[in-house]
């Protein structure tokens, strides 16, 4: 797993940058020989990788230089090249290799929101809108309680979370707080209306400017956090019984 895949060149549109930034992720897979790469929570590090690394860097396929072909004799085609941390997730919940208790987020009523890099820019999973519909999976099986926010603010039609593109400064604290007002108006739709109290996204990004744009609209900067925070809090380590 990339403990850090995230790329910047993207957003400064350098696509030099972005490549070399891309490699590192290759050359740390080469070194140490793995087998799979599956990043994480992060949207636009998963843009670039889903778009781009095969292009980029040859990692599943595509490069044709000698490192990248080093690297898909290297890792296990049997799987996904690269993987969201989502798709590795969701996949050994329905094989059963973990357990989950979803009692133990009883205390939290979850929404989700799209992350744009994720919902507009790239896919997750076998099918056409798995990145929608694989981390409400997860939620679903770790949490007992769910509500999706307005049809119209989700999926394909999501709501930046307003600090995207370069915007998450503090300088631009007022335009970040200007431009979460959509998905701040629906989030609170669902706040007031069935007691939401926990909004899981899978954007580093989005994580971090509504963290800080929380307490303009009324609500507590804790009340964000990852798909897989909920998924710590209900798994069950150790023997199965």
């Amino acid at each position: 797993m990339s403990s850090e895949a995230g790329n910047f060149g993207l957003f400064i549109g350098n696509y030099e940058q972005m490549r070399k930034i891309a490699l590192r992720i290759r050359q740390a897979a080469l070194e140490l020989g793995v087998k799979r790469i599956v990043v994480g929570e992060c949207g636009h590090a998963w843009r670039v990788a889903y778009s781009f690394w095969n292009t980029l860097t040859g990692i599943g396929d595509g490069a044709e230089d000698r490192f990248a072909l080093q690297l898909q004799k290297q890792l296990d085609q049997r799987y996904r090249q690269p993987a969201h941390i989502c798709e590795l997730t969701w996949d050994l919940i329905e094989k059963q290799a973990i357990t989950l208790d979803p009692e133990a987020n009883d205390n939290l009523i979850v929404t989700f929101h799209d992350s744009c890099n994720v919902a507009r820019g790239s896919r997750m999973g076998e099918m056409a809108g798995g990145q929608f519909e694989i981390p409400r999976s997860i939620i679903r099986a770790a949490a007992n309680h769910f509500v999706d926010m307005s049809d119209a603010t989700t999926r394909e039609k999501t709501f930046c979370c307003g600090g995207g593109g370069g915007l998450l400064t503090d300088d631009l604290m007022d335009l970040r707080v200007k431009g979460a007002l959509p998905r701040m108006e629906a989030l609170k739709e669902v706040a007031d209306r069935d007691g939401v109290n926990f909004m899981a996204t899978i954007c580093a990004i989005c994580k971090t400017q509504f963290s800080k744009v929380l307490p303009y609209y009324g609500f507590n900067m804790r009340m964000v956090g990852g798909v897989h925070q909920l998924v710590s809090n209900a798994i069950r380590l150790g023997d199965k019984e």
